[in-house]
C-alpha cells in the first residue's frame, strides 16, 4: 500500500498535546465521516495493521475505530496538507462511523454524490412523483417505460451521428440529452446511478 506522506516530515509541534487532526473520508463516496486525533504512534499502528487507530483524548489512550463496535474503517491511503500538520485518510467504512449509530458524525448518509447529476436525479424524481404537472420528464412517466426507452435509442443514435462529424459542441448537447434521458430511465426502472456504481465496482480489479 503506497501512503502519499510516507516520506514527509509530519509537524507535530503546532498542537501542545503534540496531537495532529485527522479527517476521515469515505474512499469511494467523498463523503466526510469523522474527525479524530493522532499521534506518532496511532499513525504507525494505522500503518501496520490497516485499520484506522486514533488517540482518544478523553481515555488517554491508542484507540482503533471498531475495537469495540466491529465497525472498522479499513485504510485506503493517507494525504498530508501543505502545512502539514492535517492528515486527510480514505477508508472504507465498515458499518456506521458515529457511536449515535448513523454513517458520519454529522447525521449524513454516506452515499456516492455525482454533483449536479444527484441534483438532476432529484429533480426527475420530483417529477415522476408529481406526474400530472405539466412538464416534459412528468409526461414522459406518464408514456410509460416504452416511451423511455425509444427516447434513449433516439438520444443514442443521435449521439453516435455527433460522435462521428467534427462539431464538438452539437456531440456535447446530444450527450447531455442522452444522458438526461437514461437518468430518466433509470428511474423509470427503479433505479440511480448509485445502483449502476455499484455494479462497475464489482467489476474492478
Amino acid at each position: 500500500m503506497l501512503l502519499e506522506f510516507e516520506f514527509m516530515e509530519l509537524n507535530f509541534s503546532k498542537n501542545k498535546d503534540g496531537l495532529i487532526p485527522v479527517i476521515i473520508q469515505d474512499s469511494i463516496s467523498k463523503t466526510v465521516l469523522m474527525l479524530g486525533y493522532m499521534n506518532d504512534e496511532a499513525i504507525r499502528k494505522t500503518k501496520k495493521t490497516g485499520n484506522v487507530t486514533f488517540y482518544s483524548r478523553t481515555k488517554k489512550r491508542l484507540w482503533t475505530k471498531g475495537e469495540e463496535s466491529g465497525n472498522f474503517l479499513r485504510l485506503v491511503n493517507m494525504k498530508v496538507d501543505c502545512d502539514n500538520d492535517t492528515i486527510l485518510i480514505y477508508v472504507k467504512p465498515e458499518g456506521p462511523t458515529c457511536h449515535l449509530g448513523t454513517d458520519s458524525c454529522w447525521g449524513e448518509k454516506n452515499l456516492s454524490k455525482f454533483g449536479y447529476l444527484s441534483q438532476l436525479e432529484e429533480i426527475i424524481a420530483e417529477r415522476k412523483k408529481d406526474d400530472k404537472k405539466n412538464s416534459y420528464v412528468a409526461s414522459l412517466f406518464r408514456e410509460g417505460i416504452n416511451k423511455i426507452a425509444q427516447k434513449v435509442g433516439e438520444e443514442a443514435t443521435e449521439t453516435i451521428i455527433e460522435a462521428k462529424d467534427e462539431n464538438k459542441q452539437l456531440f456535447l448537447n446530444e450527450s447531455a440529452d442522452l444522458l438526461f434521458h437514461y437518468l430518466i430511465l433509470l428511474q423509470a426502472k427503479g433505479f440511480r446511478l448509485s445502483d449502476v456504481e455499484k455494479v462497475l465496482l464489482t467489476r474492478k480489479r
